[in-house]
């Protein structure tokens, strides 16, 4: 009895169940493809870039709401074709199961048409190159209202009214004009930077908003962006035999508040890839406030079977066969770029202004973060003891000749007008005993003139800055953010070599941390040791210290491995990095030089020596600014000679 009841429950549900008609299931698949006016535009952009058309028209009014039309003068389609375009899965581009792994066409599910007539009243007008007369159809929600022949240009013509006109929830949700508006401007001007060779015309309610010839990569950023803004991108271009990537980034100066101005192309697809964004972002993390985004126009170009476009029915998400290898080739490629262009800011004084005005004026044409909080730092060590290649052999009987001090400054005015990458910190320059950087100041009789000052004029600013002359105007450096640049890139290159410098204590340090540190520099214990500090840990949260960085003076070892603690934690809850990153700022933050430590001439020469031979001598790591620039000719312009 009970067996019979229970089949009974049984099959009273199952014929509850029942398959959707077509015209449901049709909009529920429209759904996830037609998603706003923008979606529909997408999608017939991209079968007239695959009908191989050279000028594209994309007319709108109502922000697409009441009309939208995408007229191409592409290969067009024959009327048997033409009606079979609107049924779903109705494609040309992939037959088999294997040509999934090796889509090279910007459409290929058979979805976009079959949406748009679930959901609007379409009319389609095509015609090939072989017909005289071509082909007229116009359907409204999946029902075929009329085929047949008309007179028209060759290529397709498809006219969508009144979208979202049967699913009103759908329209409901949809936002105000300007906002659908410029989903769709964004959507044209994407697709437009990706193919400049294409001509394009874009009206909306009337009014030309593009109107772009055909022409180069070069000339089209410029006709959408403008003459300016192309003036402050720098071009990238790099590839193996796994891939290549071409585009623009923008410089420090052309920095955005959001992401909107990031635009990304696989195989020339719109696309929308985590890995590839947050590699560029990091490639330009020490040049970045705090909120603000890089721009970047770039198309990566590889073996469609390494990436997939399959994943979503927007076709705008991809996966790569090898996540790691394009984070790590698009990072290295940003950086190498960034590396290569000057990034130094430059004082302009605006007419009118005042001294006490200064500080209020300084832009910056190469860009980078301001206003970093002062930190406290371990004095840099004298000429005497300044540890590790950072410093040459001292010689205190000998006087540097004028004209070696200014084989230096040739080195750096090289760097600051060459476009070329400076050598990495493995690859630093190393000093001749000729070109030995040396000052006696026990042997220089008094009142008799510094050699130093006699080639090339250089000064100590509030013991905070360091003011020299070169050849195109003044050289101003923070001397704090330039030692804390040299101490990242050389802990850097540290990491890599895993050949740490390390200095052994005579008596080690015995530090009490609290339990929280305690299990930090358990954590971290391996980055530490290839900086050069050679801890053992013992129970109850003590620490000895056997053996600190080259770089760190004898006696502050205890401060400094605290202080990196403490600098590791707020690098932690301010933003996402490496481990090894981090610690490497916060080394470098911390064993640099403070604002306030005396320099002595000899100091200053090698440290701003030191701080051009870097891949980045511009800003610090945390992205303040290193080096400013007064040209010459603002200096003219000021005193009345210009």
């Amino acid at each position: 009895m009970r067996t019979s009841t229970c089949r009974e429950s049984f099959d009273n549900v199952a014929a509850s169940i029942h398959i959707l008609s077509p015209e449901v299931a049709n909009r529920i698949a429209a759904g996830e493809v037609i998603q706003r006016p923008a979606s529909a535009v997408k999608e017939l952009l991209e079968n007239a870039l695959d009908a191989h058309a050279t000028h594209i028209t994309v007319i709108v009014k109502d922000a697409g709401k009441a009309l939208l039309q995408v007229m191409d003068n592409g290969d067009g389609m024959s009327a048997e074709d033409s009606r079979l375009a609107f049924q779903r899965h109705a494609t040309s581009k992939i037959s088999r199961p294997e040509d999934l792994e090796r889509i090279s066409t910007l459409g290929f599910r058979g979805e976009a048409l079959a949406s748009i007539v679930a959901v609007a009243q379409v009319e389609l007008k095509t015609r090939t190159a072989s017909e005289d007369v071509g082909t007229l159809i116009r359907i409204e929600g999946d029902e075929l209202r009329e085929q047949a022949p008309t007179a028209c240009e060759r290529g397709t013509s498809v006219l969508v009214r009144n979208l979202f006109y049967n699913t009103p929830a759908r329209r409901n949700f949809l936002k105000t004009n300007l906002t659908e508006i410029r989903n769709i401007t964004d959507v044209v001007t994407r697709m437009a930077l990706a193919y400049p060779e294409v001509g394009w015309l874009y009206v909306s309610n009337d009014e030309p908003l593009l109107d772009l010839r055909p022409g180069s990569f070069e000339e089209r950023l410029r006709e959408v962006f403008g003459p300016k803004q192309f003036d402050s991108m720098v071009r990238l271009h790099e590839s193996t035999d796994y891939l290549a990537v071409d585009g623009f980034i923008g410089k420090p100066s052309m920095i955005r508040k959001s992401r909107n101005d990031q635009y990304l192309f696989i195989n020339r697809r719109m696309a929308v890839n985590r890995t590839i964004n947050h590699a560029v972002f990091h490639a330009y993390e020490h040049v970045l406030e705090k909120g603000a985004y890089p721009f970047f126009v770039l198309n990566l170009t590889l073996d469609p079977r390494t990436v997939d476009v399959n994943i979503h029915p927007s076709k705008m998400e991809v996966k790569f066969e090898n996540d790691s290898n394009i984070y790590r080739f698009i990072l290295a490629v940003v950086r190498k770029t960034l590396a290569a262009n000057d990034l130094i800011p430059t004082l302009s004084i605006q007419q009118g202004e005042g001294l006490a005005d200064l500080d209020q004026r300084l832009r910056f044409d190469g860009g980078g973060a301001q206003g970093l909080p002062a930190q406290v730092h371990t004095k840099l060590p004298t000429a005497a003891n300044w540890p590790g290649a950072f410093a040459p052999t001292v010689d205190q009987e000998v006087v540097t000749a004028p004209e070696e001090l200014d084989k230096v400054f040739a080195r750096i005015e090289r760097r600051l007008e060459s476009s070329q990458p400076a050598p990495s910190m493995q690859q630093s320059v190393e000093f001749s005993s000729k070109e030995r950087i040396l000052t006696h100041q026990a042997v220089r009789p008094a009142g008799e003139d510094d050699p130093v000052k006699e080639s090339r004029a250089i000064w100590q600013l509030h013991n905070t800055y360091i003011l020299s002359q070169i050849r195109t105007g003044l050289l101003i450096v923070d001397q704090h953010v330039a030692h804390e640049r040299i101490l990242y890139e050389r802990a850097l290159a540290n990491f890599e070599r895993d050949l740490p410098a390390s200095q052994q204590l005579l008596f080690p340090q015995t530090v009490q941390l609290s339990a929280d540190d305690y299990a930090l520099v358990k954590e971290i214990e391996p980055h530490l040791q290839r900086l050069g500090f050679d801890l053992k840990l013992f129970g109850k949260n003590t620490v000895v210290i056997e053996g600190i960085p080259a770089d760190v003076r004898v006696g502050n070892e205890s401060i400094i491995l605290q202080d990196v603690l403490n600098e590791y934690k707020n690098n932690e809850h301010a933003q996402s990095m490496d481990a090894r990153d981090n610690v490497a700022k916060s080394f470098a933050c911390k064993a640099a030089i403070k604002a306030g430590d005396k320099l002595s001439t000899t100091e200053m020469i090698v440290l701003i020596d030191q701080l051009f031979a870097t891949s980045m001598p511009y800003v610090c790591p945390h992205g303040r600014p290193v080096v400013v620039k007064i040209p010459v000719e603002e200096l003219h312009r000021r005193f009345g000679r210009m």
